[in-house]
């Protein structure tokens, strides 16, 4: 079966093989938060991006394969309810950004800045620092070495969604800030058929949503 990305709490996740990565989505908790297991096509290791809630149901996912550790894409709770869980039981080093770090209910062991490298196996993803949701909300983008340049994937928390970029509360700036790093550090840098992968809802492509951006600039949202 093709992957659509529509999953549902309480629902069957869905799976992506990609060259060199597996990506299963899951829709977990209260708030319909989209975590992702990321697994290594080569050794087997996985990375959790997004620890949201559900403890057992991400355990199970993760089964007995190895996990080299859980990324959080920021410091709202409803992305880590389920993080001292998960550590507690696989032992996991945690990773986020440090301006969000002292938010989690774990220590973050391995920080992580714009431009660092998380390795899952053999795999390797590039942080994207995108400020304005949160101080240190960070993406993980993925293009298998280079094989995906023309088609990367990009994992953006709730930084950017379909329709538009991640709540800044109705605050100017930090709307300026966000929709300035989303065209800067996305937009302008990846190709349209860039797929994305949000902290909640349905996915979508940069292609799809690049004529939206002067609206969203306009409306302030």
């Amino acid at each position: 079966m093709s992957y659509t990305g529509d999953v549902q709490v309480g629902g069957r996740p869905d799976v992506r093989e990609l060259p060199g990565l597996t990506v299963t989505k899951v829709a977990v908790g209260p708030y319909d938060n989209n975590a992702y297991l990321l697994r290594c096509a080569v050794t087997g290791e996985q990375l959790l991006v997004d620890a949201a809630n559900e403890p057992a149901r991400l355990l199970e996912l993760i089964g007995d394969g190895p996990l080299g550790g859980v990324v959080t894409t920021h410091r709202h709770q409803d992305h880590w309810e389920a993080l001292s869980p998960v550590v507690q039981a696989t032992g996991a080093p945690v990773s986020a950004h440090p301006f969000d770090a002292e938010s989690l209910p774990e220590p973050v062991t391995a920080p992580l800045e714009h431009g660092d490298r998380v390795r899952v196996g053999e795999a390797e993803l590039e942080v994207i620092h995108l400020r304005g949701h949160t101080p240190g909300s960070i993406a993980l983008l993925y293009d298998a070495g280079g094989r995906l340049a023309d088609t990367p994937h990009l994992f953006t928390g709730d930084s950017l969604f379909p329709g538009g970029v991640g709540n800044t509360w109705g605050d100017p700036a930090l709307f300026a800030q966000l929709l300035s790093d989303v065209e800067e550090r996305v937009f302008a840098r990846l190709p349209d058929a860039t797929w994305f992968y949000p902290g909640h809802g349905k996915d979508s492509t940069l292609g799809k949503e690049r004529p939206s951006l002067p609206e969203w600039r306009e409306r302030g949202w």
